[in-house]
């Protein structure tokens, strides 16, 4: 299995940034007993993007598509840093010196430690580098 056991499938999720969308999607996926794990929103020209990973990706890409969502998945990978000053810089660090660019991240704070969401231009190069470096990465199975 390799490298492909760190790629996460992350929904995105299109809609405009408007009253009660948020509400509109989480309803839907708790309706389905689709459990999100993690989530990020961003706003664009009065569109937003909400960025989940949830327990059951196809599942909740099925939901949301029927209702007239726009949603596309995305690989994503999972890393687990150091929950204090200077953890996100060894992340950032290790990517940087391997040419990796980091498109975009979001993090949250658990039982376990941070981890950090990260959406890199190479993948299976940031995989590579990452488990080079010592640091952990999380497997997909923590998220479905």
């Amino acid at each position: 299995m390799g490298a492909s056991k760190f790629v996460i499938k992350q929904i995105s999720v299109f809609s405009e940034n408007k009253p009660g969308r948020l509400a509109a999607i989480a309803r839907a996926l708790q309706d389905e007993k689709i459990n999100i794990l993690a989530f990020s929103i961003a706003e664009a020209n009065g569109f937003g993007v909400v960025r989940a990973l949830v327990d059951e990706p196809q599942r909740a890409y099925e939901k949301l598509t029927k209702m007239g969502f726009n949603v596309a998945f995305t690989d994503v990978i999972a890393v687990q840093m150091k929950d204090e000053p200077g953890g996100l810089y060894e992340v950032a660090d290790i990517l940087g010196r391997n040419g990796i660019n980091i498109e975009y991240a979001y993090a949250y704070s658990g039982r376990e430690g941070a981890v950090l969401i990260l959406r890199v231009d190479h993948v299976d190069a940031a995989i590579a580098a990452i488990q080079k470096s010592g640091a952990k990465l999380h497997e997909s199975s923590l998220f479905q």
